[in-house]
């Protein structure tokens, strides 16, 4: 395989891998504002529940973070824990992919 071939395919990988983040992110994005939509809960109401365990995020902060699906994975679960939220399903993850159309199965 040539120079040039590896280059391409390195670029395909790198492409691919990029969708991928940003179909998991969008994942993070759509179970975060459902669970928050059947709480009736608004950015303010999760930056002061979050407050009360010692987490200082403001509104806007989370807002964004949310929006753009990008946060570590101990605001995710402290927002979960704020958000009484049980568990994510593994199924819900794949219909939430297959809705994105891209299937993971």
């Amino acid at each position: 395989m040539s120079s040039n071939d590896d280059k391409t395919a390195k670029d395909n990988n790198a492409s691919l891998s990029t969708t991928l983040s940003a179909d998991w992110r969008q994942l993070v994005q759509r179970i975060i504002k459902a669970e928050m939509s059947k709480r009736g809960t608004k950015y303010q109401d999760l930056s002061d529940r979050l407050a009360h365990i010692g987490i200082h995020q403001s509104a806007d902060n989370l807002r964004n973070k949310v929006n753009k699906g990008i946060m570590g994975a101990d605001l995710l679960l402290q927002i979960m824990y704020v958000l009484n939220m049980r568990r994510i399903e593994r199924d819900d993850i794949i219909d939430i992919f297959a809705d994105l159309g891209c299937p993971l199965e």
